[in-house]
């Protein structure tokens, strides 16, 4: 059999756990065409959450174009980008694939190729001098054709969509404003993994795209869901854990979908058929998991300044519920002023070590916290 526990990837099916509430209300979203802005620290599992949704959705009545924004650097490479997503999904063959870019994007050059596993694929050039403006405007006002020829609802998912503040100019966010407010049948779900840009995008006034979308964010999961899940992965393989056990593991991940399923993805393995967790088995999965990373976590560490890791080692020992800014943990981990805690704080966030919860601050890494209080327990 093998392992049950998956992470690291966009996880779907058995292999998905709970998130009932969110794949109910992102179905009435879509079901309501409407725009909505998903937001979570890294890992947190937006983008399996959304598959999990599309694959369940009737295609005679949607459709669904996926567009990956991680590898995009500019406006040129947003239109295509976004054209290749809404062009494969509209057909599966190489001659429909064509047929349907060249009647949707008159401003582009198609071309289609097969991949690695012999599937089409469609790229598009851009001709010489084209602008930019222009080419957006063709690529955004498709899905509205799309609903209005197709008699379906068009669904476009922008992952990654962080990256369009790096663009050179603020075009496609203003572009994206005034052409999807206009549209009817087409609903837009904008995922984001870095959550201070993306609350950069959608919460400044001053930014195109502010309050233009409805705000989703999305946490980690309730240990009472972890429970049933775990426990059943394990005994359909003829092991054993407790919920005890299943609690510790959610205490130490916090319900966080990717550590949870990392440590239990290695208990697991572990565990032969017939035995059962126990509390020494998770300290050596556990270790067994730091060990892998310390290599990466000794060189991050010795890449910070000293308050940097000053307060990362305040946050990782005094949990959640900590107030940095107060002069009570200043001068206890040594940083002097609440201003030296907000300069520290601000680059961490930038490099995406840390991340705000309310009045505080928590380390994004589980194993990384845990790994820096163990090594000022050492």
């Amino acid at each position: 059999m093998s392992n049950p526990f998956e992470y690291g990837t966009t996880v779907t099916g058995d292999s998905f756990c709970n998130r009932r509430q969110e794949l109910a209300d992102l179905v009435r979203a879509m079901e309501n065409s409407e725009r909505l802005f998903l937001y979570s620290e890294r890992r947190l599992g937006k983008t399996s959450l959304v598959f999990n949704v599309l694959r369940n959705l009737d295609p005679d009545r949607y459709l669904v174009a996926y567009i990956d924004l991680w590898a995009t650097d500019g406006e040129v490479s947003f239109a295509t980008a976004t054209a290749k997503g809404i062009t494969q999904a509209m057909g599966k063959t190489a001659d429909r694939i064509l047929e349907v870019a060249k009647h949707l994007f008159s401003r582009f050059t198609p071309s289609v190729s097969l991949d690695d596993e012999g599937k089409p694929k469609v790229s598009f050039g851009v001709s010489t001098g084209a602008q930019a403006e222009q080419d957006i405007e063709e690529v955004l006002s498709a899905p509205a054709r799309i609903a209005a020829d197709t008699k379906r609802k068009v669904v476009l998912v922008f992952d990654e969509v962080q990256r369009i503040l790096e663009y050179e100019s603020d075009h496609v966010e203003r572009l994206l404003r005034s052409i999807i407010q206009q549209q009817n049948n087409v609903g837009y779900i904008f995922l984001g993994s870095r959550k201070h840009l993306i609350q950069e995008m959608f919460l400044n006034h001053s930014r195109p795209l502010y309050r233009s979308a409805g705000h989703y964010p999305i946490g980690s999961i309730n240990v009472e869901h972890w429970r049933p899940f775990i426990r059943s992965k394990f005994e359909q393989a003829d092991k054993r854990i407790k919920d005890k056990l299943i609690d510790r593991i959610c205490e130490l991940t916090e319900g966080h979908p990717f550590y949870t399923q990392h440590l239990c993805h290695a208990l697991w393995e572990r565990c032969e058929p017939g035995q059962e967790v126990t509390d020494e088995s998770i300290k050596q999965g556990l270790q067994t998991l730091l060990a892998r990373e310390s290599y990466a976590y000794t060189s991050l560490w010795e890449s910070l300044a000293i308050n940097q890791r000053k307060l990362l080692k305040g946050l990782a020992l005094e949990g959640s519920n900590t107030m940095p800014f107060s002069a009570a943990f200043a001068h206890k981990y040594g940083l002097g002023s609440s201003s030296n805690v907000q300069r520290a704080a601000n680059s961490l966030i930038k490099r995406d070590l840390i991340d705000r919860e309310d009045r505080s601050f928590t380390v994004i890494d589980r194993f990384f916290r845990i790994w820096i209080r163990e090594r000022e327990d050492n």
